[in-house]
């Protein structure tokens, strides 16, 4: 199906950076004493990169499923401002509306802005089809590494050093690609503030519900700045 060979060859770089960071998300799973099977779950329900590595710990230390929650709620927050470009598009696809909302994240938004649909291409079929690959991608990276952390017998000690890497990637390419920078500035502002303030083990929380204020303030100004970059079909 043409759809399918047009979604896989936008995907492909994504295939590569979930492949690797899901290996890394599931040797830390192994490494936390929780099986593949588990990793697997979480990458087919959560599919929350940032999240599921920082539930690990989490879970590790006995946190509630409160805080989990808002946790959870703070750090893909995120997602209520860029998903709203594509919730009419979503609700046309019918039964595949729910779906999609799971799995747009922040790498399969930046495909489906920056996609140019070839004449002759049924699009709703093309855009399913490359959320379902960077799905696919993730949960293969995941449940894999996990496997692979029972397999391994070398220290990996400083793996998760991969998220990491990964977000950091994920900050210099948009702000390369010139879009609104205004919730760089308010991440990284309130975080350093708040870690000076309370430190490595109580800035998280507080520095997220902060950002998430600023940028309800400041939403005008961030989606003029990323309407006019980007255009969505």
């Amino acid at each position: 199906m043409k759809e399918i060979r047009f979604a896989f060859k936008q995907t492909v770089p994504i295939l590569f950076t979930y492949l690797f960071i899901g290996i890394a998300y599931g040797i830390l799973m192994q490494q936390a004493g929780y099986s593949p099977i588990w990793s697997f779950l979480s990458a087919l329900f959560i599919f929350a990169g940032s999240m599921q590595i920082v539930m690990i710990p989490l879970m590790q230390t006995g946190t509630s499923l409160m805080t989990l929650a808002v946790t959870t709620f703070f750090i893909n927050a995120r997602h209520l401002f860029y998903g709203i470009a594509f919730i009419e598009n979503f609700r046309k696809m019918g039964w595949k509306y729910p779906y999609m909302v799971l799995t747009l994240t922040d790498e399969t938004y930046s495909v489906l802005c920056s996609v140019k649909y070839k004449d002759g291409l049924d699009k709703e079929k093309a855009t399913f089809f490359i959320a379902l690959f960077n799905h696919c991608y993730w949960i293969a990276g995941c449940t894999l590494g996990s496997i692979a952390g029972q397999l391994l017998s070398w220290d990996m000690t400083g793996i998760e050093f991969s998220a990491t890497a990964f977000f950091t990637v994920v900050v210099i390419n948009h702000w390369k690609m010139n879009l609104a920078r205004t919730p760089i500035f308010v991440g990284a502002g309130s975080s350093i503030l708040l870690y000076i303030l309370l430190g490595a083990d109580q800035f998280l929380t507080p520095a997220l519900l902060i950002s998430l204020i600023a940028l309800i303030l400041l939403k005008d100004r961030v989606t003029m700045k990323t309407e006019g970059t980007l255009h969505v079909n």
